[in-house]
């Protein structure tokens, strides 16, 4: 019968073999981390990987993802869809074996890690929604949501900002099913990390208000066992557990060395490796007792099975709350969503009046939060200037776990990462503010987002120069631009409420990750008929039109709609104005639609947006202009800072 350390072992040398054969890659954490995560996984982690989808699995986080082979070797030898060929694509192209995990292209892997600290808060955000959802479905006699997130980190992911932000939140609020395993192996790629990583860990996790289990031996089974008994019976804190182990374990020449930690051992030390560890087999061979006991094929039918009755019993009982569950849980929308929804513009378009689009933008979470159970909203401590909570809105925290507001606290980053955990959990449907200027802070938490595909809604308030005597430090300039930059993100600026409620509609149904810009001054309700109310959710149409062939098509979002339509009024020639709230979505219309609002044999075109100018040019032509900013704005009232730097009605008359 294997042991256990030959047991580790077989992860230890799939990872090796399949670095050494790509000749790429980081074997120096899977060879540490592998009495772990052999512990974890068999003894205790519930997972099914014939189904890697079903809903009450524990949820594992490999933050410090570099480590990949480690997962990979886990999935392989558990039974998951990836194939000892899978394994030997490492790091190729189009293999199912990246160089670091991600998210939809390889069975059971939770999340894309690789940005350090990121998976941690991803960890965080899953934890957040195994509370909620078990708070608001579970009842006394059906346990439907019940398990664990446990998550891998290293001693980068503990040196990330992020990581702060979002462990000092876990531990307010009570998060007692997320289990977190240091790597403290001592060794960053720099090498000893004494130098620059000095701090007590365990102390600070203390501070945060966790459960800390320390010095646990990371090579010994019986002590990883018993850390992870312990971090089970506390119910009401985050647990750490402070493992020491040694980088590139088992390597008589490199082990506990930053050699390990990024390239491949080389042929003769990798021999030297399998004489140190008794493993006599070739490369990527596995034995087939091996091979039994890692198998959780049939622990997992078992578990789900066993799940499955718990389901039945609850759907019996509270047939209504079943069907909701599973509609959030598949991230599908009620039937009659779009029916509800084009109502609500219709009668918005009518009655609408003159209102900032921030304030426009809580009208529309207020309607759509009570058809949509699984929103779960909150700010990074601007919720009375990002407008994100509702009259109905209740607090989530420790007492509290069935709320449906976040107050994140000023983490804009943790704030973002964690948003991507709700998603990827299920259940939920996640949004969050702060100043669009902000999103600097976030921006590689949205980037993951996109990358991953993941329908979470950033409410982007104080979106120009329009918010005034702040100044330039919280006047956004180049983000519009920057963001519509970013693969898979949705990007809209709208003009009034109407525009603001299709731009909600469309985050909610868009299958990736939206921005919503939204102004801090009132702008003008505008009129529309119902084709150009129906053509809103295209992302750029005729607002204004004009008799005739137009002599110049003016462009706006957001509060330049309102500039542009006054421009309209006071030419003598013949003016179009085009409202393009969303050049994603107008992009992906057809030719033909495209053709219709900026046809080619009109080359006089002026594009106008109170930020950076890179956006526009593909519309415009050589005998386009923009009307922009190149600069940092100015601290003043609104309409002096618009002034000052030629957002004006004279400005582009005299342009045009």
């Amino acid at each position: 019968m294997p042991s256990r350390q030959t047991l580790a072992n077989a992860l230890r040398f799939l990872s090796i073999d399949a670095v050494q054969k790509a000749n790429s890659g980081h074997p120096g954490m899977p060879m540490g981390m592998a009495d772990i995560a052999e512990v974890l996984w068999r003894d205790f982690l519930k997972h099914h990987p014939k189904n890697p989808q079903w809903m009450n699995r524990d949820r594992f986080v490999l933050s410090n993802g570099h480590g990949s082979m480690l997962l990979y070797a886990l999935l392989h030898l558990s039974g998951y869809d990836l194939s000892i060929d899978d394994l030997k694509q490492f790091r190729q192209l189009h293999s199912k074996t990246a160089g670091h995990p991600e998210y939809g292209i390889t069975p059971g892997v939770e999340t894309t890690t690789g940005p350090l600290g990121q998976g941690l808060a991803n960890a965080v955000g899953m934890a957040i929604a195994e509370k909620q959802l078990a708070a608001r479905f579970n009842k006394p006699e059906h346990h439907l949501v019940d398990h664990h997130t446990y998550t891998f980190v290293g001693d980068g992911c503990l040196m990330e900002g992020v990581s702060h932000e979002v462990c000092s939140l876990a531990g307010t609020l009570g998060l007692g099913k997320l289990i977190v395993f240091w790597d403290d192996n001592g060794i960053s790629i720099d090498g000893d990390v004494t130098g620059w990583f000095s701090e007590n860990t365990a102390e600070r996790f203390k501070a945060y208000d966790w459960h800390v289990v320390e010095s646990v031996d990371g090579h010994n089974p019986e002590q990883i066992r018993a850390a992870i008994a312990k971090a089970h019976s506390v119910t009401d804190k985050p647990t750490l557990i402070c493992c020491r182990t040694t980088i590139g374990f088992g390597s008589p020449a490199l082990a506990g060395t930053a050699k390990t930690h990024g390239a491949p051992l080389g042929d003769a030390e990798i021999q030297a490796t399998r004489d140190a560890l008794d493993w006599p087999h070739a490369p990527f061979d596995i034995p087939a007792d091996i091979y039994a006991k890692w198998q959780a094929n049939e622990k997992g039918d078992a578990l789900e099975q066993a799940w499955q009755q718990t389901f039945n019993a609850y759907e019996k009982a509270h047939p209504e709350d079943a069907k909701v569950f599973l509609r959030c849980m598949q991230q599908a929308l009620p039937a009659d969503f779009e029916k509800i929804t084009a109502s609500y513009l219709q009668d918005l378009q009518e009655h609408h009046k003159d209102i900032a689009t921030r304030k426009a933008s809580q009208q529309s979470i207020g309607f759509f939060a009570q058809h949509l159970p699984e929103f779960l909203g909150g700010s990074a401590d601007l919720t009375g200037s990002n407008n994100t909570l509702w009259p109905e809105g209740k607090t989530f925290s420790a007492k509290t776990p069935d709320g449906n507001y976040l107050y994140y606290g000023v983490r804009e980053f943790g704030m973002a990462a964690i948003m991507n955990g709700l998603a990827l959990h299920g259940g939920t449907l996640p949004f969050g503010g702060t100043f669009l200027v902000f999103s600097d802070y976030a921006r590689n938490a949205i980037r993951m987002a996109a990358l991953m595909k993941q329908r979470v809604i950033y409410v982007l308030t104080h979106d120009s120069i329009g918010l005034g005597e702040d100044g330039p430090t919280h006047q956004p300039i180049e983000h519009a631009a920057s963001l519509r930059l970013i693969p898979h993100l949705q990007v809209w600026r709208p003009c009034d409420a109407v525009e603001t409620a299709v731009a909600w509609q469309s985050a909610i149904q868009y299958q990736g990750p939206s921005a919503l810009l939204l102004s801090r001054q009132t702008l003008k309700a505008q009129s529309r008929d119902e084709k150009t109310l129906a053509d809103v959710q295209r992302g750029g149409y005729i607002l204004k039109d004009c008799e005739g062939t137009p002599d110049v098509i003016l462009m706006a979002t957001g509060s330049e709609v309102e500039l542009a339509t006054a421009v309209a009024e006071k030419s003598a020639k013949n003016i179009r104005v085009v409202s393009m709230p969303c050049i994603d979505a107008f992009e992906a219309q057809s030719r033909a639609y495209k053709d219709t609002v900026l046809p080619s044999a009109v080359t006089h075109r002026i594009a106008i947006e109170a930020g950076a100018k890179e956006s526009w040019y593909k519309y415009l032509g050589f005998d386009g202009q923009v009307v922009g900013i190149d600069r940092f704005g100015e601290s003043a009232p609104a309409r002096e800072v618009f002034h000052a730097l030629g957002l004006t009605v004279e400005t582009i008359l005299e342009l045009i």
